[in-house]
Order: structure tokens, then C-alpha cells, then sequence
């Protein structure tokens, strides 16, 4: 490979460009960030340059043994990453947990990390002190592509320049460098034209996303800053999508259509519409649009009003039915089908037929009606299905490592998945609750309990406690203290032994109303002395 007009001189001492590039930049005294497409690309670039940076120092080594350690339980990409940093690298992507992000983050920052190999994820909001930013992959699988079929296709030029932005931080250094690789010299021809001569990318505004434009339209109208059609129209009139746009009869009809599903969703009342019952005759001869109560709510949630109405109609379904409880699983496929959760673990050829066998276990009680297999939407719908199996062994207490075999999802994409359940599921009670569906409320409470601990439901009593967790719980459990009642009575150096900290087994009883006196130097009879506990 040839740099661009021959514009820096790299040393040659591997056959990998971008590791050439990581070695020289650290022989200068200098910190990289060097981006590539996918997740793996990072993990393994990163390997790769630690493998022959061969740096090692005790913060290095506290930095690795912090990032390992992350998880209640390391997984093998923790193990990876402990590796990578011990040689002065890292790897940088959405699969990490927050934790582990901030660790490397605040350790390049600190110079102790003198390369990070991270996806575009990167690119934005970050200001780190990287002297070089590499750009490795300037194209990208996609479903789609400017001739209207998937491959792999050419970044956007908007995307280049914020990554190239990412080098020569002013609050760091007085310049950088940005560093394009192709793999020859006609490509490195085209990578100039298209990127360093390059225009950016036109700006649209995101109002033309449907989703975005009846999110905020129902905001409008919850917070009464719009109070009739010819306020909405006034307000849209006003924003970048109309400047763009400049047809605004054709916007008016597609927010006239907004209008109408937002009142059939029963979410706002208009003074001409079927609800007109509930207005007054005034609204009515001026074309007032007023918020319902639940359509207060569902903009409060911040929900896209399509997954509300959705989630309404898979409650109001599983209170038709006869059953007296709606199966885990069942809620899980509702808010996995959802837009907010995505995007889904996508069903690989290899996985079909466990899929199919899930759906057809529980496919006849879902709450989510089943597409045709034929029809555009069948894939996401499976998707749904297999994310739905995700949350379910998750529930069963199955752990990162083997979710991340399994389904090749990683612990930060886990935490991810499970803050959207918990705000879905915290969703659909409060929607419960107005739609006076109690019966449901209960159970959806519970549910979203066991999916913020990953929990069976045998656990549900003993995580209340303060300090004790998923996997606490369980060694409690199959100790056979199983219930607030036999926490009481067990005692604490029964306690101490299970859990392995005599400070928390006083802790819990104490919590219990327990009164259990603890000095730290001597022992006098009744009392506990924490250094017996390890403590």
C-alpha cells in the first residue's frame, strides 16, 4: 500500500497495513484510533496490534484485570478484551457494557491505551486525544444500495468526514491526521476523488421518518402547544422537513393521515371525527384536536404511538382469551416485535428450524398475528419470535457467555435489549392501568421484574433484597433458604458461608429487622466479628 502523494512514511514491519500504521504512531509518541466496519473487524484488529505492540505496564495490567471483571462472570470476549488491553490496545463497539466503554475511554484519555480499533459508533460525540484516525473499511454491507439491491457499498462522505474529525482534537493536540487505506493505486485514486475532493451528503430532515413524524405530532398535541388542524399546520409549515420538502399540500396530506390514524388509535379526539361525541360544539366548529387520556400517556412515555397501539391490542387480546395468566413468552414476542426494539437478532438459515419450533409451541396463543410466510413482513416477525427466545432463557437465568454462544449477542447488546424491555414492559402497565385491564397488571409487573434480574420466578422474593442478585439469589436458593422466612432464621455464619461476605449476611438481616451487633475489633458473646468472615 502507497500513502496518498507519499504523504507520511510507515515502516514496514508487518504484512497488515493498519498495524504498521498503530506501530508507528505509538513509536512517535502519539495515540490512534483506527475504525472499521464490523465488531469482529475491531476485536481482531485489535489482537492483532496488541500481539505486536507488546506494551506492558502495572496500569495496563489493573486496566486489563477491571476489564475482565466487568461481568459477575467474564465472557470470552471480556477475556479478549483483558488480553488486548494488557498489550496497550482496545477494541471499541456497541457489544461492550457501559463499563467497559468508560474504562477505555477514560484509559486512552489518560495515555495509558495508545490504540483503540473501534467501529463508527465512535465517530461522534467523543473527544479523545488521537493524534492518528484510521479509516480501514470505507464500505459497508447493506440490504440496499444506491443501485437498489444489498452488498457492499461505499460509506457516506458525511460519515468520513466525522470520523476524520475524531483526529487532532484542539484540546489535545495542534494537529492530526486522518488516514484512508486502499488496496491500490487506482483505488487509492477513487477513495480521493470520492472522499478528500468529495461533497458531503444532503441534510433531510427526520420529520419524513413516519415514526418520528407521529411521535412528535402526538406531542404536539399532549403538550397543547397545537390545539386545531390549522395550528398543526401552521407549526409543520415553520420546520427544515417543509423548507425542504417545498410541496407542502402533499405534507399536509401525510400529516392529515397522522391526524386520522392518531384518532382511530383513539389517542386524540378532532371536532369532525367518529369520537366527536366527546368534544364540545365549539371545539367542533373550530376544528379542535385535543389529546385523549391515553394519548397523553403514550406521548409521556416517550413510545411511538404504532407500538402503543400495538401493545394495546395484544393486552385487550390476552384478556379476551380464557387463560388466567399470559405467558412470559407471550409478552416478550409483543414488545420484541415492537420498532423500539430494534434491531432484532435476525434468524440465520442454520436457526430456522429451532424458530419454527418455538412459534409452533406457542404460535396459536401469541399476541401478535402471525403474517404469511409469503407477505414482506414474515422475516422481521421470525426475528421477533427468536428475540423473544432470548428474553425467555435469560428469564431462565441462562448467562452472558451462553447468550453470546447462542446468539451471537454480546453483554453490552444484552444491557441494550434490556433497558428497552423494562421501559416496553413498564409501558404496557401504565397502559394496563388506564385501560382498566388489572387482571393483566400483576403479571406484566412480575414479568418486568424477572427481566431486570434475569430471574425464574422461584427468585422473585429472596432479589428484593438489597446486595443480592441473580446469581446470589441462586446459591440461596439451592441452599434451600428460599423465602424471606428462612433468611430470618437462618443464621449468619450460615449466611456468610453462602454468599462469601459476612458483611452483606449481616446486612440482609438487618434489612429483615434483624438486630445483629457487629464489632470489628474482639468478640464478645452475641456479638459477630467480621474479620471471622473474611470481611
Amino acid at each position: 500500500m502507497e500513502a496518498v502523494k507519499g504523504a507520511i512514511e510507515v515502516e514496514q514491519k508487518t504484512s497488515s497495513p493498519v498495524t504498521n500504521i498503530a506501530l508507528d504512531t505509538v513509536k512517535i509518541g502519539k495515540q490512534a484510533l483506527v475504525f472499521v466496519g464490523t465488531r469482529q473487524s475491531a476485536e481482531k484488529a485489535a489482537e492483532e496490534i496488541a500481539h505486536n505492540l507488546k506494551l506492558s505496564n502495572e496500569k495496563l495490567i489493573a486496566a486489563s484485570d477491571e476489564a475482565l471483571h466487568a461481568l459477575s462472570r467474564p465472557t470470552k470476549q471480556c477475556e479478549r478484551l483483558a488480553r488486548c488491553i494488557k498489550g496497550g490496545t482496545a477494541f471499541h463497539h456497541s457489544g461492550l457494557v457501559a463499563k467497559q466503554r468508560q474504562l477505555i475511554e477514560e484509559n486512552f484519555r489518560n495515555g495509558t491505551i495508545k490504540i483503540i480499533c473501534c467501529t463508527p459508533t465512535l465517530a461522534a460525540g467523543v473527544d479523545l486525544p488521537a493524534y492518528r484516525a484510521v479509516i480501514r473499511d470505507l464500505k459497508r454491507f447493506s440490504d440496499r444500495s444506491e443501485y437498489g439491491y444489498g452488498g457492499s457499498n461505499w460509506i457516506p462522505v458525511l460519515e468520513y468526514l466525522q470520523m476524520c474529525g475524531r483526529a487532532g482534537r484542539p484540546s489535545f493536540d495542534s494537529e492530526g491526521q486522518a488516514i484512508l487505506l486502499a488496496d491500490s493505486e487506482s483505488g487509492a485514486e477513487e477513495v480521493t476523488e470520492r472522499y478528500i475532493f468529495g461533497e458531503p451528503e444532503e441534510i433531510f430532515s427526520k420529520l419524513a421518518v413516519e415514526p418520528v413524524l407521529r411521535t412528535y405530532l402526538l406531542s404536539l398535541i399532549a403538550t397543547r402547544l397545537v390545539g386545531n388542524r390549522n395550528e398543526v399546520m401552521g407549526f409543520f409549515s415553520r420546520t427544515f422537513w417543509a423548507h425542504q420538502y417545498k410541496d407542502f399540500k402533499q405534507l399536509e396530506k401525510t400529516i392529515d393521515k397522522m391526524l386520522l390514524l392518531l384518532e382511530e388509535w383513539e389517542f386524540i379526539r378532532t371536532g369532525h371525527g367518529k369520537t366527536a361525541d366527546f368534544t364540545s360544539a365549539a371545539d367542533m366548529k373550530s376544528g379542535a384536536i385535543t389529546p385523549t387520556l391515553i394519548g397523553t400517556r403514550v406521548a409521556e412515555l416517550y413510545l411511538d404511538p404504532l407500538t402503543a397501539h400495538e401493545i394495546i391490542v395484544g393486552l385487550e387480546k390476552a384478556m379476551q382469551r380464557t387463560m388466567e395468566e399470559p405467558e412470559p413468552f407471550q409478552l416478550l414476542q409483543l414488545i420484541s416485535s415492537t420498532l423500539e426494539m430494534r434491531p432484532l437478532l435476525r434468524v440465520k438459515v442454520r436457526e430456522v428450524e429451532e424458530v419454527q419450533s418455538a412459534l409452533l409451541e406457542h404460535g396459536g396463543a401469541l399476541l401478535v398475528e402471525e403474517p404469511s410466510m409469503f407477505e414482506e413482513g414474515y422475516e422481521d416477525f421470525l426475528a421477533s419470535v427468536k428475540t423473544a427466545m432470548f428474553f425467555q432463557e435469560w428469564i431462565e437465568e441462562k448467562d452472558e457467555e451462553y447468550l453470546l454462544e447462542k446468539y451471537s449477542i454480546r453483554p453490552g447488546e444484552i444491557h441494550a435489549k434490556l433497558g428497552n424491555a423494562d421501559w416496553l414492559l413498564y409501558s404496557a402497565t401504565e397502559l394496563a392501568k388506564l385501560m382498566q385491564l388489572q387482571p393483566l397488571l400483576k403479571h406484566v409487573a412480575k414479568l418486568r421484574f424477572r427481566v431486570e434480574h434475569g430471574i425464574k420466578e422461584e427468585l422473585l422474593t429472596l432479589t428484593r433484597l438489597k446486595g443480592i442478585g441473580r446469581v446470589r439469589a441462586r446459591k440461596l436458593f439451592d441452599n434451600r433458604i428460599r423465602n424471606l422466612g428462612d433468611v430470618k432464621v437462618a443464621d449468619v455464619s450460615t449466611l456468610t458461608q453462602i454468599l462469601g461476605s459476612g458483611k452483606l449476611a449481616v446486612d440482609i438481616k438487618q434489612q429483615l429487622g434483624e438486630k445483629v451487633e457487629v464489632v470489628k475489633e474482639g468478640k464478645r458473646k452475641g456479638q459477630i466479628n467480621l474479620n471471622d468472615y473474611g470481611e
